[in-house]
């Protein structure tokens, strides 16, 4: 009843959000710029998103090579099917990559599965900071709005800050695991801490070391680096072509700070891929680039984002959920952030608990 209960405030929240978004656009001038569009940008942006896919499989195969081996097509279905769930249900929808995973490629554990994708996200965001930080360098703001921009350029730098103390404790913590794991042994065996949490963090903390072996390897390290860039460009050209479908005097340099305000407000847990959220910075970050832009062109844009955002995964997700073996009440369970836990602490263990950390 509290996952009905919370849905349903978020659907009207995100309803709340749309309806602020669209209560005074002249929706059919709106429809008008969506007509206006240039189809072969959109079909180009649509492919680039699609092949975004392939390559969020790729990256993460690489960050699951220290702790297993894995299939690159089940990484792809995953991916899709997780982004589906993302569009459909909002941010709870996370959950789906790390549980669908292990069910279809069993050599993947729910606790590797979801401590890669922890690592998948402190990639993305250190990428996204790094192109939003560089771009602001050479973006020329509008006349007028220097100051609104010097406070984004600085935003951005704390942003990149964090993101560098983040990969700093990571390289900090990979060299001192093992005794880091082990005084988690000791602080955890009590008799009030229940069994089942004590399994649950030392797994997680044991698989996230694994997974942080990757940074020992320059190799592997510069594997991700490379893998992450190419994906991140895979959304940022998108984006730019979504510009050029509609006409819009932009420039590659715009896309970037137009996309880091997408993908930011697509955090937003709504449902329908934060959807009223993403809808409504998407275009104020188009506004405060250019202030004499039609409001109507500017929602027009938003609304084809999203959809070449998310569509493609749905359409990918369908598919790979109606060809698979995995029915609707189980599919229903992995949004259920009790049957995550069910699933980490089911895991067959390599041993004791002992072992596990002496491992």
């Amino acid at each position: 009843m509290k996952k009905y209960i919370r849905f349903t405030i978020l659907l009207l929240f995100a309803a709340f959000l749309f309806w602020f978004f669209g209560k005074d656009l002249d929706w059919q001038q709106v429809r008008q710029s969506l007509v206006r569009a240039d189809p072969f940008y959109l079909g180009a942006a649509v492919l680039v998103i699609c092949l975004g896919y392939l390559l969020r499989a790729v990256r993460w195969k690489v960050l699951l090579g220290p702790i297993t081996s894995s299939s690159l097509k089940e990484l792809f279905a995953t991916t899709t099917v997780g982004f589906a769930a993302i569009l459909l249900v909002g941010r709870a929808g996370e959950i789906v990559r790390p549980m669908w995973l292990p069910m279809r490629d069993k050599r993947v554990r729910p606790s590797a599965a979801l401590v890669t994708l922890g690592l998948e996200r402190l990639f993305d965001l250190a990428a996204l900071a790094t192109f939003f930080a560089i771009n602001l360098l050479w973006l020329v703001p509008p006349p007028g709005r220097e100051d609104q921009f010097a406070y984004v350029s600085n935003a951005g730098y704390v942003i990149l800050g964090i993101v560098i103390v983040g990969f700093v404790l990571l390289f900090w913590y990979q060299r001192v695991a093992p005794r880091i794991l082990q005084r988690l042994h000791r602080l955890t065996d009590r008799k009030f801490i229940p069994t089942k949490i004590r399994r649950i963090v030392l797994s997680l903390f044991k698989q996230l070391a694994a997974a942080l072996s990757i940074l020992k390897d320059w190799k592997e390290l510069l594997s991700v680096t490379f893998w992450t860039i190419v994906l991140w460009l895979s959304i940022a050209f998108p984006t730019w072509f979504v510009l050029l479908a509609f006409g819009l005097p932009f420039d590659f340099s715009d896309s970037l700070f137009i996309m880091g305000f997408a993908v930011v407000s697509s955090v937003v847990p709504t449902p329908g891929g934060a959807a009223g959220a993403f809808h409504t910075a998407t275009a104020a970050s188009l506004l405060l680039l250019r202030p004499d832009m039609r409001v109507e062109d500017a929602a027009a844009v938003s609304i084809a984002m999203h959809l070449v955002y998310f569509a493609p995964a749905l359409i990918f997700g369908l598919y790979y959920f109606l060809h698979g073996d995995i029915s609707i009440e189980r599919f229903r369970s992995l949004l259920s952030s009790e049957q995550a836990v069910e699933e980490i602490v089911s895991e067959p263990p390599n041993g004791t608990i002992d072992q596990m950390v002496e491992n």
